[in-house]
């Protein structure tokens, strides 16, 4: 028995070994391209079902009509339907009706399931979302207005809210995209990919404000002696 401050919490029993089995039932062998998980989301704004917010927001915005195209809000989301019972319910970590998890990795605010825990999820407080690659690999800076990988910290040029903007190539919102994404020298981001075709394109100043992307020295040397 716990102590907790003027109250004590009484230790409970673990649950019956049948109970641990029949929650990992189907585990991994549910879901779509871009998540295993074991159930499915209704989508609020149009009252459809689908695997994951990247499935509806695919579908939706393939639309011919541009007036129907629209994203979902992964806050919104108010009812799951389970991928193993079909029992649809309130947003929760485990099946009302079956027992089933629906993901190894749940968080309730962002209504984010995942069976495939390698991926080091954490929800970050200051983004309001779920980030993947572990926690203690990221911070966040205030300023940029989003995570990046530790070896930045004190390590780059600070543009408010950099990452609250579209990508410049691709023109994808930046914010929440699944896509690497990188920090060039004058503080603008891009995603990785799009910054490796850029440089492979022979372009080498940011898109955004026009200064180098790469340390220019060596080949204004080697023009300068052509010259």
């Amino acid at each position: 028995m716990e102590e907790d401050g003027e109250n004590f919490v009484v230790d409970q029993p673990p649950p019956p070994e049948e109970e641990l089995d029949r929650q990992d039932v189907g585990k991994l062998l549910y879901g779509c391209d871009h998540y295993r998980r074991r159930c499915k989301l209704r989508a609020p704004c149009c009252n459809e079902i689908f695997t994951c917010r990247h499935c509806h927001n695919e579908a939706k915005n393939a639309l011919t009509n541009p007036k129907e195209r629209h994203e979902l809000v992964r806050h919104n989301v108010k009812q799951v339907v389970c991928a193993v019972c079909d029992t649809e319910q309130q947003v929760a970590e485990i099946c009302s009706e079956c027992g089933v998890k629906f993901g190894e990795y749940y968080c309730e605010i962002c209504r984010f399931y995942d069976d495939n825990r390698t991926k080091g999820q954490f929800h970050c407080d200051d983004c309001g979302i779920c980030r993947v690659g572990g926690r203690e690999n990221f911070f966040h800076c205030k300023k940029c207005g989003s995570c990046y990988s530790v070896e930045l910290r004190d390590n780059h040029l600070c543009v408010e809210n950099s990452m609250k903007n579209h990508c410049p190539i691709c023109y994808e919102f930046l914010f929440d995209s699944v896509k690497g994404t990188t920090i060039m020298k004058c503080g603008h981001t891009m995603h990785m990919e799009c910054h490796t075709e850029m440089i492979h394109q022979n372009q080498y100043r940011c898109p955004i404000c026009s200064k180098s992307v790469l340390n220019m020295s060596g080949t204004w040397q080697r023009l300068d002696m052509e010259g």
